[in-house]
């Protein structure tokens, strides 16, 4: 018997919001953030939590807003290159150019007149963008030694367990439609004649990919594709509004917190086809997906001063809590040129479909230090996020129980060090670098493929992050006691592996289709421009 099989069913039939929620990879896009804020923020590496006196660290460490000594107005601009490569039978590269506003604020400073005790309140109003999902990427495979399964093979196990009277029954009526009592892309599989039933009786509860042909004792044998393509277009960022007061106390301790408004605006078009050359067939799974979200978290920090070139910080960063909604539609087809009676199927997913759900991201902790001198600084932040406390709710708060286990079970801490340095050449003029280490937080079984992702809706295809790189250079400017600029150049570089389909598994943990890993590498390149009042 087919345990796993039987299980993903089991899990989608719960509800029918189980049918197309988001899963672990989801959840695990939606709680990153990258690095983002005012040029000298990023100059720096972002390693600001112990430093402060600068809008970017509001979100983060907003012990930092007490560090200012005057009101401030500030906004940054940046233009940014985002290239990615594949490995797969062939190289192919994609690139995309994007101008972009990233934040603007305002910190409001109002002295005490106290020597000692509190000597100053500030507010801060900020908005900033903390991630993008702005990329493209493509994938060519040639040949049965890059994909020895087909799609088709993997829906085929997938549907495992739904009947073909359930598959076949009208759409019509709501109780009967397939789609409101089955797995979305196993509905539109069957419809789009990428898997047929091993016999035609509706309690037959087995199916196989159709591309296949029968020797002359009627036993099946598959065809592996001779070429595929896919490819993926991301849109859409996220966007944090920050509300923060900090108080300093006697120049030693500087304590702040913020309430955080996010939201999230994702989209994603991704397009997947595969040939037959031997027997002139294809078919091709296409999917559009467009998620929106708010949500809102608490951060509180410190930073102590306990003499005057010391500083060290901590800040927590609670999670944000979300309330999303997707948006989704789908389409798949196939030509098989053996089916004489009709070798050519089309199916779409029922159009304007949408689900609500609840999302709970990770806590963080940041750890910081730093030494300030006359005309140097340096700054040292560590961050750790746990990410195995994601947690995925129904719209009315029901927990997904098997979507949670997965996330505590392939999820576990990630590990972010900044390091950050600044030199003022003259009284006006500064120059400064920075570089960040993060880790991935998938843990090793997930990275090695060695357990099965649940997809939903009629998305099959994820990427598993292995962690990224960046270092920083930039350039500071003083043109008045009051007017300013800063300049920042990044170099990012992240690594994942995309995965067409999961692997699914029998009860003795062998492979009953497997898809093999494809090496891609994104290379971001940005320009920011900030520029600064003082007043």
């Amino acid at each position: 018997m087919k345990f796993l099989n039987l299980g993903i069913i089991s899990a989608l039939l719960l509800s029918s919001s189980a049918l197309f929620a988001q899963g672990e990879i989801d959840a695990y896009r939606y709680s990153q953030t990258g690095l983002n804020g005012t040029a000298r923020y990023l100059g720096m590496g972002g390693a600001f939590g112990a430093l402060g006196g600068d809008i970017s660290a509001m979100s983060s460490n907003p012990g930092g807003l007490a560090i200012y000594r005057s009101s401030e107005i500030v906004t940054t601009l940046s233009l940014s290159s985002v290239n990615t490569e594949t490995a797969w039978s062939s190289v192919m590269k994609e690139g995309r150019t994007k101008f972009k506003f990233d934040n603007i604020a305002y910190v409001g400073y109002f002295p005490t007149a106290n020597s000692s005790g509190i000597m100053g309140w500030n507010v801060g109003f900020a908005y900033n963008r903390v991630n993008s999902f702005e990329r493209n990427y493509t994938a060519h495979g040639s040949g049965s030694d890059y994909q020895t399964y087909s799609m088709a093979d993997y829906i085929g196990e997938r549907a495992f367990g739904t009947s073909l009277g359930t598959l076949k029954a009208p759409t019509d009526n709501f109780e009967t439609d397939p789609y409101n009592n089955a797995d979305w892309l196993t509905v539109l599989g069957f419809e789009g004649g990428l898997i047929t039933p091993y016999n035609d009786s509706d309690s037959n509860d087995e199916y196989t990919s159709s591309f296949f042909e029968k020797d002359a004792d009627g036993n099946r044998s598959r065809y592996s594709p001779s070429s595929t393509k896919f490819n993926v277009q991301e849109r859409g960022s996220t966007d944090k509004y920050d509300f923060s007061a900090a108080t300093n106390i006697s120049d030693m301790v500087f304590i702040g917190a913020t309430l955080s408004v996010t939201d999230i605006s994702y989209r994603s078009s991704i397009t997947y086809e595969e040939g037959f050359e031997s027997i002139n067939s294809d078919m091709y799974l296409d999917n559009e997906l467009n998620t929106n979200g708010t949500g809102f978290g608490v951060n509180v920090g410190v930073i102590i001063r306990p003499v005057d070139f010391l500083r060290f910080g901590v800040a927590f960063n609670s999670p944000t809590w979300y309330q999303m909604t997707d948006y989704y539609k789908g389409a798949a087809g196939s030509y098989y040129s053996l089916d004489t009676e009709k070798p050519r199927m089309d199916a779409k997913t029922p159009q304007d479909a949408y689900s609500n759900y609840q999302l709970s991201t990770p806590e963080r902790w940041i750890f910081s230090a730093a030494a300030v001198f006359k005309r140097a600084l340096i700054s040292v932040d560590y961050e750790l996020t746990n990410f195995n406390s994601m947690k995925l709710f129904s719209d009315n708060g029901e927990a997904f129980t098997n979507t949670n286990s997965d996330i505590k079970a392939d999820y576990g801490l990630e590990h972010l060090v900044k390091i950050g340095a600044e030199l003022k050449v003259t009284s006006q003029f500064s120059v400064r670098a920075g570089a960040g280490f993060r880790s991935s937080a998938i843990e090793q079984d997930l990275a090695d493929n060695k357990v099965e992702v649940l997809t939903v809706g009629t998305i099959p295809n994820y990427t598993i992050d292995k962690g990224s790189n960046y270092y920083t250079v930039g350039l500071g400017y003083r043109f008045t006691p009051r007017f300013y600029t800063d300049l920042a150049y990044v170099y990012n570089k992240s690594e994942e592996n995309i995965k067409l389909f999961s692997n699914i598994y029998d009860e003795n943990g062998d492979a009953l289709v497997s898809s093999e890993p494809i090496a891609m590498k994104t290379v971001t390149s940005r320009f920011a421009l900030t520029l600064g009042y003082k007043f």
